[in-house]
């Protein structure tokens, strides 16, 4: 069986915590922050856990993550 291949786009996107979770930066961070509150674009600092509906198909994606 040949090895498997990891999706290099997820792979830049995606850590796994200590306890196995998926961590991911958060959307709307990157343009237009001029009309977003301070408290909202310090909010979209901060790591997210993916949603566990996702998890499956991102472990399917990065299999030596």
């Amino acid at each position: 069986m040949p090895k498997m291949k990891t999706s290099k786009a997820a792979a830049k996107r995606f850590k796994v915590t200590g306890t196995g979770k998926l961590k991911r930066a958060k959307a709307y961070k990157s343009h237009i922050l001029t009309k977003k509150t301070t408290k909202r674009k310090r909010n979209l600092r901060k790591a997210a856990i993916t949603d566990k509906t996702n998890v499956k198909n991102m472990k399917k994606i990065l299999p030596y993550l």
